[in-house]
Formats: C-alpha cells, structure tokens, sequence
C-alpha cells in the first residue's frame, strides 16, 4: 500500500487549498524568473484527458499589449454590470481584477487542433477545457506556496483577445491570470467579505447514489 505524506507535508497540502484566494490587490515588485518558471511548470504537470495537454499560455510582457487586454476586459464589466440588473451598482463596486498593478499577466488558452483529440472526448468534448482549470489550479495552489497571489479573470470578449494574441484558427482564450507579490492575502474569498455571495455547505454538493428528490425544485426557486 502507497504511503502517505508525512504530516508536515501533508498539512501543508491542505494549508495552500484553505489558504488559496482570488486576488485582485497587487503590488508590481517583479516575480524572481525561478519562481515563475516552477509556477509555469506545476500548470504543465496537471493531469489532462487523454494526455492531450491542451493548455497553451501566453505571457504578455509588452505594456501596450496589457493595456489592450486590459480595455477589453474593462468593457465586458460593464456590460456584465449591465446585465446584472438591480445588482449593477453593487457589481461596480467590486474589484474583479487587477491586471494593471500585477506583477506577471498570464492568458491560458486552449491549442487549436482539439478535434483530432478522441480519448475522453467524444461524449464529453468539454474536458479539454476541464484539463486546462487543472494546470490553473496546480499554478495556483503553488502560487500560495511560493507566496504569491494569483487572479483568475474570466470577463473579456474571447475573439478580441484571440485577435490581440494572434492566435491561430480553433484555439481560443479561457483565462486572464493576474499573478504576483501582495501585501497579504484576503482572510476569507473577497466576494464573501463583499457579501456578494458564500460557500455552500459541503453536505448540499454531496449525494449518495441518486440525486436527491427535490433538489431540482429547490434550485430553481
């Protein structure tokens, strides 16, 4: 039987999944070349369906790139603003990024050429996708460990970025990573100090054998 870490290595495991947070507040202090290639390294060690490796990532290192990124990112929070409602207001306020003051700016995207990928894939052709959070998450995780905080950005118009980064046909971007030195990390997951939303109970995502009778319902009201 495989042997367990020992307890200092395995609480240190847990420590980086509790401790992980999405930052959005960033000082520019430059991230040591070393780390971020170990960084760079953990995403490419995730596991991913039928070892397709699908994760392609671009580091944007020329400040006017950044900017465009940037702008484009800008404009779909108004826009998600707007579609929030009577939580627009609300939405402004929150920072959701911090692309401008992090140190590295990261933009993970999925390899054309994806069709020719069956193993895993055929009944569920979304998993190359599922692969690529994995190498997000080992980054961040080893982020935490490492010190740094990480940023996952999701709101941005996919085809402008695909334009700006000169991607070829079929590949495409699923992720703007802000990563870099903080003055500390958030006690808890910022939108929960924001009140903006919480962690659901453990024992509401959990079920045994079936999904549980009237769970549908209570989602939908």
């Amino acid at each position: 039987m495989a042997k367990p870490f020992n307890d200092a290595e395995r609480d240190a495991v847990y420590r980086a999944i509790y401790e992980r947070r999405d930052m959005r507040h960033f000082v520019s202090d430059p991230v040591d070349p070393a780390v971020l290639e170990r960084l760079l390294d953990a995403g490419h060690h995730a596991p991913s369906v039928g070892y397709m490796q699908p994760w392609r990532i671009a580091r944007i290192t020329d400040p006017a790139l950044r900017r465009a990124v940037h702008a484009t990112v800008e404009s779909e929070r108004v826009a998600t603003a707007d579609a929030l409602g009577e939580r627009r207001d609300a939405f402004m306020k929150l920072k959701v990024e911090g692309m401008l003051e992090c140190a590295e700016l990261l933009v993970m995207a999925l390899m054309d050429g994806r069709e020719r990928h069956i193993f895993g894939r055929r009944t569920l052709p979304e998993m190359d996708l599922a692969s690529v959070a994995c190498a997000i998450q080992n980054m961040w995780l080893a982020a935490r460990a490492e010190g740094l905080g990480m940023g996952w950005v999701s709101l941005f118009d996919v085809e402008r970025v695909r334009q700006l980064l000169q991607m070829p046909n079929g590949a495409r971007p699923v992720a703007i990573l802000c990563l870099g030195h903080v003055d500390e990390f958030y006690r808890e997951p910022m939108l929960e100090t924001e009140r903006w939303a919480k962690r659901m109970p453990l024992a509401e995502c959990v079920f045994e054998n079936r999904w549980p009778a009237g769970e549908a319902k209570k989602l939908a009201d």
